[in-house]
């Protein structure tokens, strides 16, 4: 880390930039009554508007655009909102979100290009009197307009303080083509920046090492940089990443969706992994922050260097990078529906959804399933307690997950969302199409996750030995049991927890039961198309839910009480004891991934003595790559100290920088609310 960058990424953990922030009073928008397009092409003029008023600079820095107004203007009002739940689902805040466009299109073409292209195709709307299209098109112009204005104020005030090199810069990007790799970069900055502005939220960067590699070979073909000089922009770029994240907050603070893909194969299915891959994971490695969250795509063909070189990141404790199997993820894709070259070209959505940028307006998140709860209503129904067999009793737990399906479903018969042109602009077709992503894409699928996985399938082999079994209990006593959180039944409860064997300890007796949960979940959701002419996608990732579900359940058969929270995403139960790694691994690669390929990792916590010894980082490679070989989907690892999480609960201010992964991302420790703090510290760290 040069100097420089030293200095910059002091600056920024020291929040100095936060003196320049205020919160605005926006009054009304102008066009309350207008169309959507209008109002959000009134939204990100009006923000970028303001921010012109104050552009910042700060010394030392080449790569620019720092937000101030820490408030965006509203496009609708509440009862407005109110009024359109009422007619439609609209998921979450309503908006586009959760999506990656393709950001080389601005790059390798300018907005001044797409807005002469916009203005052509807006002629012909006129002409086809198109009034939505024409609408459409009015509001990718304002925004392109606006984020140029917003650009020359950052001209202006380079040239106030002397600064030559950024004013060429920024008359050159974000108008004209991207010419060289640190154009590149401030280009990119400024997309994603505006991206925010126009109130689209959890927007990815995509395959960032693809489309912004020619930009560095050619400048180091060139001479026009060395490798240091590179890296050095590069590692400002991921800074700029970090400057306004925390004005993006999701469910907690660090849920902002700012990842980016490394690796993989590209669209004629050769290995994609370039020069930049590795400097984006030592970048991270160097700058140590959540901000972007790193991905990579790796597979049986993936050299031993690699992995260890992304596990030397791992090492690190930032809870990334996050892997993801092409092996297993691109034919699971293409059994879906996409085609082989778009399957290739896939990347993540905020967490780990798959999605394939600037061709997909799939809703990788819509909805969930429990499966501890699908299990409870088996285990009380009428159904399930007249089963004759554990077999008669697993097919009442399949009819009850077609039965949570069907409800799903028929609660989305009607889904809508709120436009993003300028994010539409970057996204292909949508301009010819005068039709903004909101309307929907080439693909728009909706992703259901599955929570709770290990405590059901764990619950059910309880239910299956003292019930059908060893007939220890009723299915109705059992409930009586689950009711009292267990209280006077203590001697059950170490049955159930120290008896019955647990997924995620290789045992043949129990794995088979995961394999078929998820295959009854994959079947439950196979073959319905959705409101919107997609499909629905079912996955093995957890989200919030594993709090949330957690709080609305009884105690469950394993022996997990009352409101104790579930596993995130695909993971063995909290406090389950398993002989290690290597057996949790076996376990979760027993069932058929490729058809729960919505996307949701295995989850696993290592203790940070593994890295003390010398072999650590080779033997956490293997791991993954066992994990790859055997079939395994994704993958995300924790490095975890449960002493030093206890420390920062007791004294969080000499804790500010710990960085833990929490279910789809990385965020500090500190600043997580108490519940997700808990289940970290409660997830149990293996060593080999």
């Amino acid at each position: 880390m040069t100097p420089r960058i030293e200095s910059l990424r002091q600056f920024l953990l020291e929040k100095k930039h936060h003196a320049f922030r205020r919160t605005v009073d926006w009054g009304a928008l102008p066009s309350p009554r207008g169309s959507r397009c209008a109002r959000a092409a009134d939204v990100l003029r009006m923000m970028l508007a303001e921010e012109a008023r104050t552009p910042v600079i700060f010394p030392d820095e080449r790569i620019v655009f720092t937000r101030t107004c820490a408030n965006l203007p509203e496009r609708m009002t509440q009862s407005e909102m109110e009024y359109l739940r009422q007619n439609a689902y609209f998921h979450e805040m309503g908006v586009v979100f959760n999506l990656s466009p393709r950001f080389e299109i601005a790059l390798s073409r300018g907005l001044d290009a797409l807005r002469d292209q916009t203005l052509e195709r807006k002629e012909r709307a006129l002409r086809e009197k198109d009034e939505e299209g024409i609408e459409f098109l009015n509001a990718v112009e304002s925004g392109i307009n606006a984020v140029c204005a917003l650009a020359e104020s950052y001209i202006q005030e380079a040239r106030r303080q002397g600064r030559d090199d950024i004013v060429r810069t920024l008359e050159q990007v974000p108008r004209k083509p991207a010419r060289d790799f640190r154009e590149a970069l401030q280009f990119l900055r400024i997309l994603h920046y505006a991206l925010w502005c126009e109130g689209a939220y959890h927007n990815g960067f995509g395959r960032f090492d693809q489309f912004m590699f020619p930009y560095l070979k050619a400048d180091i073909d060139s001479g026009a940089l060395t490798h240091e000089e590179a890296f050095e922009l590069l590692e400002e770029f991921f800074l700029s990443c970090n400057r306004d994240s925390d004005l993006y907050v999701g469910v907690q603070q660090g849920d902002n969706g700012q990842s980016l893909m490394l690796g993989g194969v590209d669209k004629n299915g050769d290995d994609a992994t370039n020069i930049l891959t590795h400097m984006a994971l030592k970048a991270s490695c160097e700058l140590k922050l959540i901000d972007p969250k790193i991905n990579l795509r790796v597979s049986k063909s993936t050299p031993d260097a690699l992995y260890e070189e992304a596990v030397e990141l791992t090492k690190q404790g930032l809870g990334f990078p996050q892997y993801a199997n092409d092996d297993v993820v691109v034919p699971g894709l293409v059994q879906l529906g996409y085609t082989l070259e778009d399957a290739r070209d896939y990347a993540v959505a905020a967490c780990w959804e798959f999605i394939i940028p600037g061709v997909g307006m799939d809703i990788p998140n819509i909805a969930a399933v429990s499966f501890p709860a699908v299990v409870d209503e088996a285990m009380r129904s009428a159904e399930g307690r007249a089963a004759d067999s554990f077999e008669s009793f697993m097919h009442v737990v399949r009819e009850r997950l077609f039965a949570r399906a069907d409800a799903i479903a028929a609660s989305l018969e009607s889904v809508d969302m709120l436009p993003c042109p300028f994010v539409s602009m970057m996204c292909d077709g949508r301009i010819e199409k005068a039709r903004d992503m909101a309307h929907g894409s080439k693909y728009n699928n909706f992703g259901i996750h599955g929570v709770g996985f290990a405590p059901a399938v764990d619950s059910l082999a309880v239910i299956r030995k003292a019930v059908f079994e060893e007939k220890r209990v009723s299915l109705a006593e059992l409930a009586n049991m689950v009711d009292s959180n267990f209280v006077g039944h203590e001697s059950f409860l170490a049955f159930a927890r120290h008896e019955v064997p647990k997924f995620g300890c290789d045992d043949d007796s129990i794995d088979p039961i995961g394999t078929r949960l998820l295959d009854d979940f994959a079947d439950s959701w196979e073959n319905r198309i959705n409101c919107r002419g997609g499909i629905y996608r079912v996955g093995t990732g957890s989200a919030m839910y594993y709090i949330w579900y957690a709080e609305e359940l009884p105690a469950s058969p394993d022996g997990r009480l009352a409101k104790t929270p579930l596993p995130a995403n695909y993971a063995p139960s909290l406090g389950v004891q398993t002989p290690g790694p290597i057996s949790v691994v076996k376990s979760f690669t027993k069932p058929n991934l490729s058809r729960v390929i919505n996307g949701g990792p295995l989850t696993i916590e290592i203790h940070d003595s593994v890295f003390r010894d010398g072999e650590g980082v080779k033997k956490v490679a293997q791991l993954i790559k066992l994990f790859i070989l055997r079939g395994g989907h994704q993958m995300q690892i924790n490095t975890l100290n449960r002493d030093v999480l206890l420390d920062a609960q007791r004294h969080p201010e000499n804790h500010a920088q710990l960085i833990v992964r929490v279910w789809g991302w990385s965020g500090y420790f500190v600043e997580l609310d108490t519940p997700y703090q808990e289940q970290i510290i409660q997830r149990a760290e293996m060593t080999f």
